[in-house]
């Protein structure tokens, strides 16, 4: 059912943790399977002053492929420009994992919307431009998160209180 490589991200996941004093926290869920995921980003130069991911780790509720798109998005982004990481789609991670089954495509593999929700919030409290394309972006993210929390508002809570107290 699942790949080589989402096994091996699952068994081993990469960049696993709560990150303390993140720069931007990017967090998404999704309402038909209850995965909820939190990417936490911290934001660099390089050597000709691009911002970066610097660092970059989650934490994720979820299944088999949640926790596999999880950890590959931050192998993907890690050391990229906060542009070149705007580029990570949930299907290029379901192409980088060497694919998904096709009923977890969406269920599980919310990863890239997470780091555009990190990215989107760290622009945001920088006071940064942020471009049309991942304005947009966000509001259909945000859009979503909505509708999780009409639906599902009392587990997303028990959710936050879990990771609050770790």
């Amino acid at each position: 059912m699942y790949s080589e490589k989402v096994m091996e991200h699952f068994n081993n996941p990469q960049n696993q943790r709560k990150m303390e004093d993140p720069d931007a926290i990017g967090k998404v869920g999704n309402a038909l399977c209850g995965d909820v995921m939190w990417i936490y980003v911290e934001v660099g130069e390089n050597e000709v002053g691009k911002e970066i991911i610097e660092d970059i780790s989650w934490e994720t509720f979820g299944c088999t492929a949640a926790i596999a798109t999880s950890s590959m998005v931050t192998e993907l982004a890690k050391g990229e420009t906060l542009e070149k990481a705007l580029e990570i789609t949930n299907e290029k991670v379901a192409e980088e994992l060497d694919g998904l089954p096709s009923v977890k495509m969406h269920c599980s593999n919310l990863a890239a919307d997470g780091l555009v929700e990190a990215i989107y919030n760290y622009l945001d409290s920088s006071n940064k431009e942020i471009p049309e394309d991942l304005r947009k972006r966000h509001e259909q993210i945000e859009q979503h998160m909505e509708k999780v929390q009409e639906e599902y508002g009392d587990y997303v809570e028990m959710e936050e209180e879990m990771h609050r107290t770790g």
